[in-house]
Order: C-alpha cells, then sequence, then structure tokens
C-alpha cells in the first residue's frame, strides 16, 4: 500500500484482512518507525525466556500472534536493514525462530506493507533491500491523496460529523456553502487532517458548523480573492454543481447576483438549485442550499 500520510492506509489493509477468508483470524499492526530497532525482531518474531536481558518470560511474537491471519507493516522501510533480511527468509520459507529458540515454527500469515516513501526512492537511499521489494510487491495499490479524490472530501466530512453527532447525541449540520469551501485547501495531511479539522470545527459551533479551510492556511489567490480547486476528470454535473454553490456563497446567497455572475437566468439558477436539494434528500449527501436565501 503507497501513499501519503494520512490516506487511510492502515484502514484499507484492514479492509483487505476483513473481506478475505482470514478474517476471522487476528490482524496485527506494527509501525516499523515507532518501534526501536533494538526491540522490533522481538516484536516480529517472539523470544525464549532469558535471551537477553529483560527477557523474563517467553513472548509471542506477531508471526507467531497472527497465525491464519494478517500483519500489517507500516513504514516497512524504517525496518533495519539486518531484519529486512529475516523478513525476507519468513516469507520465502514460512517458517521463523524465537530470539535465543533453535526450534523452527512454521506460520501462515499474510503480510501487507504499507509506505508513504516511493519505493524506488528507499531502493536508492539504501533503506530497503531490492529483494525485499520484490517479494512484498506482489500487488501494489496505489491510495491518491484527498486533493484527489472528487467529492470525497463532502462524504468524508459529512460522515465524521454523523460519527460525532451519534457519539454525542447531538444533531449539529454544516451550514450550507461549507462544504464546498473545503475544497479550497490542498489538505496535505489527508483524511487525517480533514478528520481533526471537522472535530474542531463541531466542538467551537453550536448548532450550525462553519467549516471552511482551516485558519491560517494558505489560499491560491485571484482578483477577487475566492479560487475553486477541482481535479482533472470530475464529471461536468459535479463541476457545475460545486460552481454554483461556490458562486452563490460568494454573492451572499443573493441569487439574482449569482445568476448574473454565472451568465445564466434567475430561473435556471432556481431550477439547479431544486435539482440539488432533491439529489440531497435522495440521500446522495450534497450540499442544501438555505431557504431562506434571498433573491
Amino acid at each position: 500500500l503507497l501513499g501519503e500520510s494520512g490516506t487511510g492506509k492502515e484502514l484499507a489493509a484492514l479492509t483487505v484482512h476483513e473481506l478475505s477468508r482470514r478474517r476471522a483470524a487476528p490482524f496485527l499492526p506494527l509501525n516499523c518507525g515507532a518501534v526501536s530497532p533494538q526491540l522490533i525482531e522481538s516484536e516480529l518474531f517472539g523470544h525464549e525466556r532469558g535471551s537477553f536481558t529483560g527477557a523474563e518470560r517467553q513472548y509471542k511474537g506477531f508471526f507467531e500472534r497472527a497465525h491464519g491471519g494478517s500483519v500489517f507493516l507500516d513504514e516497512v522501510v524504517e525496518m533495519p536493514l539486518e531484519l529486512q533480511v529475516k523478513l525476507l527468509r519468513v516469507l520465502e520459507t514460512g517458517s521463523f525462530s524465537r530470539i535465543g529458540g533453535s526450534a523452527p515454527i512454521v506460520c501462515d500469515v499474510r503480510i501487507i506493507a504499507a509506505s508513504n516513501c516511493e519505493p524506488e526512492r528507499a531502493l536508492a537511499q539504501g533503506k530497503l533491500r531490492q529483494d525485499l521489494y520484490h517479494r512484498l510487491n506482489v500487488f501494489p495499490i496505489q491510495l491518491p491523496p484527498l486533493r484527489q479524490r472528487g467529492a470525497d472530501i463532502e462524504l468524508l466530512a459529512r460522515h465524521f460529523l454523523s460519527e460525532l453527532n451519534q457519539a454525542e447525541g447531538t444533531g449539529k449540520s454544516f451550514a450550507a456553502d461549507s462544504l464546498a469551501r473545503l475544497y479550497q485547501y490542498g489538505w496535505p495531511g489527508n483524511v487525517r487532517e480533514l478528520r481533526n479539522h471537522v472535530q474542531r470545527a463541531y466542538i467551537m459551533a453550536d448548532d450550525v458548523i462553519e467549516c471552511g479551510p482551516p485558519a491560517g492556511a494558505p489560499q491560491p489567490s485571484t482578483e477577487d480573492g475566492a479560487t475553486l480547486t477541482i481535479r482533472v476528470g470530475t464529471p461536468l454535473a459535479e463541476v457545475e454543481r460545486r460552481v454554483t454553490l461556490a458562486t452563490l456563497a460568494q454573492c451572499g446567497q443573493v441569487k439574482r447576483k449569482a445568476a448574473d455572475v454565472l451568465g445564466v437566468s434567475l430561473k435556471t439558477l432556481y431550477n439547479r438549485l431544486e435539482v440539488y436539494n432533491g439529489r440531497s434528500a435522495a440521500g446522495q449527501q450534497l450540499p442544501a442550499t438555505p431557504a431562506d436565501v434571498t433573491d
């Protein structure tokens, strides 16, 4: 799994596990960059009692505990090179030994590896062994950044708000133009950043959430100070909807002014807004236009 930080690689790995025949067995995630080089071997393969200072009891590692299931190795390029050799041997033989032990232990484990670094760059920097890379690179999946995922920004923002409302017993909602303004930001922290932003806006709001780009975020500039970023390949109907709602918001919700800016008749604008509201009511989770906007 390859993708920027915050794109949801662990969630994707868990989904792969839960949709597979291994779903009844354990799914064990390990961040290779968060465990010290001295401990990561023990975490993966376990150790025998007395095998090193502090080893007061036998310990079963991830491979042993995840037998029949999946081990998710996040940031695998951060794994020490000497341990990469041992991991390669486990992948090729299907067996390993605990630290301090000699008896081989057979394991049936699927490895799902992830990195926010391009493998070719890690190979060039000497951080990833080429033989291990080729062994892991059976079915690569590229997770696109949030800025390239079209309407997912709106869908995810609504999902996070729904989770918060359910957990807290509230019924807060987004302001009509809030979700359209989220597209004005590039979200370098991806889904993780969006989730934190929605939670922060939820905490600060009473009933209606004004959830534009994060405070202090650099904004692209145009002559009138407003812009809308749309990914190449976005369906034309979706482009029209976002431009219409963003223009209406820029015009202070004055429909006649927005219609003039868009170059359409007032009746055409009303018809578009009715369609958007109809789609929202049908469950497509599109932002609605408030009923009290002025002509």
